[in-house]
């Protein structure tokens, strides 16, 4: 049913200014506008959690300034954790979804059909009524957002350069983090609408307007060379990479060795057929181990226990509600800073590194948050607290400095680059759906957890964080530097290489295999042709039938016994 909506043909449409690196960069940046959806969302339920009208609508409680400052809102914290962690639920469900939609109607579909969902979510929020209106608002909002975050980072792998992949993932999170330093600062300036409901609707029209510019732009979004060359658009894909990477230019070598690489992975995949859930399990083990791990390690290290209830716990620490917006402000301008050496050192670092550097920071940054919350709490509330609260502020940014430079981006580039393409879609799937069930845990624990524990819940987070970069020093691989083809190496498997005999077929199907310049069905073979590519491409524990393609010839003696017989 779902190839029925596909589209037939997909027709080159970039102005010789446009391609190269300006489409590249726009691009990107245009897609990640779908992660910065999910960023926007988290900041706007924060800053309207300690509006007093807010909380009458929704909760029932009717509560002044002062009462939500001395943290006596009269709302049950399991309620308000459950309208906080609902949108995650969906999310994890549509993130599975997603990774049907993604193969077959490619990526920039799905990035369209998860931002159409977002924008009807946003309209409901805007005029919602009651509590009931709000959850189902934020339960249809997790299906457009676990739409985008299991494709965007795809997206974001398959066009960047195989130099490049840790940048463009970075461009991706910024944007994210950008979409709740705007929702932070669009919180603050409608908080002085008060009392009128529109100081905690008005974010929900920015909201929808930035759906309606994702859902938009993806009319003029080009769609994945590896999508287009595995789905038969040989020659647009081709066209693509020309646009992506050569300036257009169809003959420079950048473009032949890419398709060459990439049609060599697809024959064999084909081959292969897609893999099974079960496979990522039984097949690509230690890829599932790093993919779930990652995102397991991002949310279990706090990072949505401090957003989702910045307010309240700066509040909570010793700020008026005014001072506390306007800090939660602040602190995503630094979020989003954190993003920038990323960029521009993840590549030639590392991965592991980031990753290692990154709990240590995190393990400082939580000791004195923590510390600093354990002593304003034998505090009276007041003026007495606010030495202590300025400390806690500056831990807070530490930590999400620490945090958006490495343990924010690098989970979503990790899940997204390290499956083979036969894999990928449900490899990320599983790796993002980690991510939602654990974002679900942290948000629904944390009220009543901070409530029974005060300032020991930092410490809690403490011990995961500390316990992620050991994980990270004995178990991560370094895949910094490497094409997409390329990984499987990385994670033990071996090279494969693949011959393919055809007799009467266009070399628009075979020319580019065996490195021929030019684009697929440019010149025609009155002979048959071979071709031989060699690729990574993980299939150490895979049966492979013979039958199921024109020859394929395993020539790397350190194949294990599994592959062997085959």
């Amino acid at each position: 049913m779902l190839r029925w909506l596909n589209r037939r043909s997909y027709t080159a449409r970039y102005p010789r200014w446009m391609v190269g690196k300006p489409l590249l960069y726009s691009s990107s940046a245009l897609a990640s506008l779908g992660d910065a959806m999910f960023g926007y969302s988290q900041g706007i339920i924060a800053a309207a959690q300690v509006q007093p009208s807010f909380i009458r609508i929704m909760y029932g409680s009717d509560v002044t300034l002062q009462q939500v400052q001395a943290g006596d809102e009269g709302v049950d914290p399991f309620l308000q954790a459950i309208v906080v962690s609902c949108l995650n639920l969906t999310a994890l469900v549509s993130s599975y979804v997603a990774a049907y939609i993604c193969d077959i109607l490619g990526r920039r579909m799905s990035i369209r059909i998860g931002g159409i969902i977002y924008l009807i979510s946003s309209i409901i929020q805007i005029f919602m009524p009651n509590l009931a209106a709000l959850v189902v608002g934020r339960c249809i909002q997790g299906v457009g957002v676990g739409m985008l975050s299991m494709t965007v980072p795809i997206y974001q792998c398959e066009i960047a350069p195989g130099h490049g992949r840790g940048l463009f993932v970075s461009i991706e999170y910024f944007c994210l983090n950008s979409g709740y330093a705007l929702s932070a600062w669009v919180g603050y300036g409608f908080f002085f609408a008060m009392p009128s409901e529109i100081s905690w609707r008005g974010p929900y029209v920015i909201q929808a307007a930035l759906a309606c510019i994702l859902v938009i732009w993806t009319f003029f979004l080009p769609e994945s060379p590896r999508w287009l060359i595995k789905n038969g658009f040989k020659r647009e894909g081709f066209a693509a990479i020309a646009d992506l990477h050569a300036n257009g230019d169809i003959y420079d070598t950048v473009v032949t060795e890419s398709y060459a690489a990439i049609e060599g992975a697809i024959e064999l995949e084909d081959a292969m057929d897609q893999a099974s859930w079960r496979q990522l399990f039984t097949q690509y083990t230690r890829r599932s181990i790093v993919g779930i791990t990652c995102q397991l390690f991002a949310q279990f290290n706090g990072i949505n226990a401090i957003l989702y209830y910045l307010p309240e716990n700066l509040t909570r620490a010793g700020f008026d509600i005014s001072r506390s917006l306007l800090y939660s402000g602040a602190s995503a301008l630094v979020y989003c800073a954190g993003t920038i050496p990323t960029m521009f050192l993840l590549d030639s670092w590392g991965r592991r590194a980031f990753l290692l550097v990154g709990s240590t920071g995190l393990v400082v940054a939580l000791a004195l948050i923590g510390a600093l919350q354990y002593h304003a709490e034998g505090l009276p509330v007041g003026p007495a607290r606010l030495g202590t609260a300025d400390g806690i502020f500056a831990g807070v940014c530490i930590y999400l400095f620490v945090f958006g430079s490495t343990w924010g981006p690098i989970p979503w580039l990790l899940g997204a680059e390290i499956f083979p393409l036969r894999a990928r879609a449900k490899g990320m799937a599983l790796s993002t759906s980690t991510n939602w069930i654990c974002n679900f845990i942290i948000a629904f624990i944390t009220p009543p957890l901070f409530s029974a524990l005060g300032g020991g819940y930092y410490f809690l987070l403490l011990g995961f964080t500390a316990i992620s970069g050991i994980f990270v020093w004995f178990v991560y691989p370094e895949t910094a530097g490497k094409t997409l083809e390329d990984l499987g190496e990385v994670f033990g498997d071996s090279d494969v290489a693949v011959r393919m005999e055809h007799a009467g077929t266009s070399s628009g199907e075979r020319g580019l295999a065996s490195g021929t310049a030019g684009p697929p069905q440019m010149a025609t073979v009155a002979e048959p042709a071979q071709a031989t590519a060699s690729v990574g491409l993980g299939i150490s524990d895979a049966s492979v039938d013979p039958a199921a393609t024109s020859e394929i010839t395993l020539t790397e003696p350190a194949l294990d016994d599994a592959t062997k017989k085959t």
